[in-house]
């Protein structure tokens, strides 16, 4: 659902770089503001180098207010998620019971950004930007986590790796990547300082655990988000926690700090969490699904491994979100009938013993969605699956078009 909107609004949230500044005589940085030019040049040599890209032109940095701000975010909101895509994805979440109806997406996310934004990387214009009611003493690591998305942008266009046609899922995983690779640098060099000496995170085991407290601590620290709908919460957060923990295996498993903007980018929410091989062709690929209804189709996405999860969750407990273990790619229509909106929901298993499982978790708890609701056992182009149906929307057919590409 959200990974139009999230990735909308990505921006909220190495020696060849001292070659540029100290030899060649071109500034690192461009900024009106003495203070956020001094602090970021001194920044981005090490940061350059701790994320393993190349800065290959200066950044333009500056402050804005928090009205320049919210004008900002509706803008984005109405290029990212127009109102009628926002009231699809609101209606389709609303019958799998993950938000109350008549949720105004649009409004939700503008507030719940609101209260946290201290900073923010604009790939349109590529440019920083920091709010100019930050406390000084925050804002050397406000710069250090937005610096680094400006290196990734010169390496890798985040537009493109965030974009729309990509599908929920996919935007999301890609998210969690830049996320994840920003709040890992971060920390090393936040540590760094505290240490007094240079710190390669990536050799501390699980040190993503360690940190997943202080990042969980989101949930409570901004009223607006604690007060958001579990899928919110976790499609914000998913970002940071997971992926995090995802850069920290990448940089563990595979030689020197090699960018995850690459070939390297995780196409599912699964790639991030699931663990096991990391490099494509080794690693278990999603397949795309297309599904074709009997009646018109108003909307359609991928709701993914992340959310299959949430939605268990918020239907069962906890603990049932294993039941999501074993997703190979999904996509859900909405449709509009005579007796108002349904959906179909396709998932592609891995495995019998993946489909079965999910079915007799989900089954007992069909009861708890708003309209009724049915799951059956089914196979997609001989990929054993699941189809569940909210309310009545008509024979709606999956077909495999292949693995998800790059």
């Amino acid at each position: 659902m959200l990974g139009a909107l999230l990735a909308g609004l990505t921006a909220f949230s190495l020696a060849c770089t001292r070659h540029l500044s100290e030899e060649s005589g071109v500034a690192l940085v461009v900024s009106e503001d003495p203070e956020l030019r001094r602090l970021a040049a001194e920044l981005l040599p090490e940061l350059a180098t701790r994320s393993g890209l190349e800065l290959t032109a200066p950044v333009r940095v500056a402050r804005r207010s928090r009205p320049e701000l919210m004008r900002y975010l509706r803008i984005q909101l109405d290029e990212e998620l127009p109102p009628d895509e926002a009231a699809a994805i609101a209606q389709s979440y609303s019958l799998l019971g993950l938000i109350p109806e008549g949720t105004d997406l649009r409004e939700l996310m503008l507030s719940v950004y609101t209260e946290q934004i201290s900073g923010f990387y604009d790939p349109d214009s590529t440019a920083l930007f920091v709010m100019d009611d930050q406390p000084a003493e925050d804002l050397r690591t406000v710069l250090v986590h937005e610096l680094v998305h400006a290196v990734q942008d010169q390496a890798a266009n985040l537009d493109s790796l965030t974009s729309r046609e990509r599908g929920n899922d996919r935007q999301t995983a890609a998210l969690a990547a830049i996320e994840g690779h920003a709040t890992l640098v971060m920390f090393e060099y936040v540590t760094s300082q505290l240490r007094g000496g240079s710190v390669d995170l990536s050799e501390i085991p699980d040190f993503a655990a360690r940190i997943r407290p202080a990042l969980q601590g989101m949930r409570t620290q901004y009223p607006v988000l604690a007060d958001a709908p579990l899928v919110i919460q976790e499609a914000i957060l998913f970002p940071y926690l997971e992926g995090t923990a995802f850069i920290q295996r990448l940089w563990e498993d595979m030689d020197g700090r090699p960018s995850p903007l690459t070939e390297l980018l995780p196409l599912s929410t699964e790639q991030v969490t699931a663990g096991g091989p990391l490099a494509p062709g080794a690693r278990d690929e999603p397949v795309e699904l297309h599904l074709v209804g009997e009646r018109a189709v108003r909307y359609t996405n991928t709701l993914g491994a992340m959310e299959t999860a949430v939605l268990l969750q918020e239907l069962v407990d906890a603990d049932a979100a294993e039941a999501a273990r074993g997703w190979g790619g999904d996509r859900y229509a909405l449709v509009d009938t005579p007796n108002g909106p349904a959906l179909a929901w396709w998932i592609v298993w891995d495995d019998q013993v993946a489909r079965d499982r999910f079915m007799a978790t989900l089954g007992p708890a069909l009861g708890q969605l708003p309209e009724p609701a049915r799951v059956a056992a089914g196979e997609v182009d001989g990929l054993p699956a699941t189809l569940l149906e909210i309310g009545r929307p008509g024979e709606v057919t999956a077909h495999v078009t292949g693995p998800v590409m790059p």
